[in-house]
């Protein structure tokens, strides 16, 4: 089999990359041990921050990554014209408007602000035209699926119709990384499209499903501009489930339920373990702890917001959230806050023994108030959250890039062990058509 040209758009710090390539030729799923077979060679690749002035993200990837060809502009601006021939595109495309961090009721959706980017991509395919690439890979977060809150599943139908119009036979799966071992628990949906119309069940190499408890079938019917105006109205669930295919607008849709994986990795097995190599930011003082404590409480709040033109208020509810977060599960989800140091609900806090002084030299040093108490509770570390995603370790130490925006990355990324996955599912499917 031939090696796959890939061209990695949003490419942030480069998930899509390590999953693909691997890191030195080491696969992530191996703790970058063993080789990952030599399958994939991103010849272009695209990272850039409309917000900021400072590209931070940039900074990391080229550092990281040899870029021959690396556009650092924003994507409006790149043409069909200036991408290479290649054989599958990806790119996690910004989508905050869809962000588990923030309500339904208020995300925008594919007409919001970062939702436009979804057109940017689409715009890009249609001018590439005959030398548009066989497989596209996209992720996002799945709230997509129901999006907007007004027109359940609206965005997403636009999106599988578009692709079939451009002549991509689309699969998708919204798949958690913790089902298949990795050690976060983090939700995100997959879109696999590949040129033809035949129905190849790509996922199933890689993603085998344990039970199907429901399906479903429909048609996507109408221009993009009807399905933008009427799709999903009075719909009070989205039609889409967490998998299916879409062909020539037929949908056939399934939820997919998966064997609890044998090893899952813990969240106590990516702690730094050596407490004397953890920066004294992370540890939290005891005086602070009712505050992190009040953070993690269930509140029930409020909120208005615009549905039709007109303003409805409705109640925000959240349950009450572990402190500390337990150690023998999956890591909860990271989000593009967890780098603060107020207390604050999203951010993970774990319990850990402080064992790098010896009992006298801590007790004499209590004495003398030269400690000031005993910190046992802490955040975890900027190299804690990019194991989380399976990412090596200090791969977003740069230059003068402070925790938190290494946190924000981490919150941005993806788990690369599952893009890995998904590379496997695209070359068993290359070794079919040889």
């Amino acid at each position: 089999m031939k090696k796959l040209r890939v061209i990695e758009l949003f490419a942030g710090v480069g998930g899509f990359r390590l999953g693909l390539e691997g890191y030195k030729g080491k696969s992530a799923s191996s703790g970058y041990k063993q080789d990952l077979p030599n399958n994939f060679e991103i010849i272009q690749s695209n990272q850039y921050e409309p917000s900021s002035v400072r590209q931070h993200a940039n900074e990391v990837y080229k550092k990281r990554f040899n870029c021959k060809k690396h556009i650092e502009a924003n994507i409006s601006l790149i043409k069909g014209e200036d991408l290479e021939p290649h054989d599958l595109m990806v790119g996690g495309f910004p989508c905050q408007d869809y962000s588990v961090a923030n309500s339904l009721r208020s995300a925008k959706g594919i007409l919001g602000k970062k939702g436009v980017l979804w057109w940017q991509i689409e715009r890009l395919i249609r001018e590439l035209g005959k030398n548009k690439p066989k497989y596209l890979v996209l992720e996002n977060v799945d709230r997509l699926l129901k999006s907007p809150a007004n027109q359940r599943g609206r965005d997403f139908a636009i999106m599988l119709a578009s692709l079939n119009d451009h002549g991509y036979v689309a699969e998708w799966r919204v798949l958690n990384a913790a089902d298949f071992g990795f050690p976060q628990k983090r939700r995100r949906v997959f879109i696999l499209a590949y040129l033809g119309n035949e129905e190849r069940n790509l996922f199933d190499y890689q993603f085998k499903a344990d039970k199907i408890t429901k399906q479903s079938s429909f048609e996507i019917k109408g221009s993009l501009t009807t399905l933008s105006q009427n799709f999903g109205k009075k719909e009070k669930v989205s039609k889409f489930l967490n998998a299916g295919i879409c062909i020539g607008r037929k949908i056939s849709t399934q939820t997919l339920r998966y064997k609890s994986p044998k090893k899952p990795i813990l969240l106590k097995e990516i702690l730094i373990k050596k407490t004397s190599d953890i920066d004294e930011e992370f540890w939290i003082d005891e005086k602070d702890l009712s505050k992190w404590r009040k953070a993690k409480k269930g509140r029930s709040i409020k909120r208005t917001s615009m549905r039709d033109g007109k303003p409805f208020t409705y109640n925000f509810s959240e349950g009450d959230m572990s402190f500390p977060d337990k150690l023998d599960t999956p890591a909860r989800t990271i989000i593009t806050s967890e780098g603060g140091k107020s207390a604050a609900r999203s951010t993970h806090i774990i319990k850990q023994k402080r064992l790098y002084l010896p009992k006298w030299l801590e007790d004499f040093l209590l004495e003398k108030k030269l400690l000031s108490n005993h910190k046992i509770y802490r955040r975890l570390t900027a190299i804690e959250l990019e194991r989380l995603n399976m990412f090596p370790d200090n791969h977003t130490k740069e230059n003068d890039i402070s925790n938190s925006k290494r946190a924000f990355f981490m919150g941005n990324a993806l788990v690369v062990g599952i893009v890995e996955k998904i590379g496997f599912c695209i070359v068993e499917n290359e070794k079919k058509d040889y």
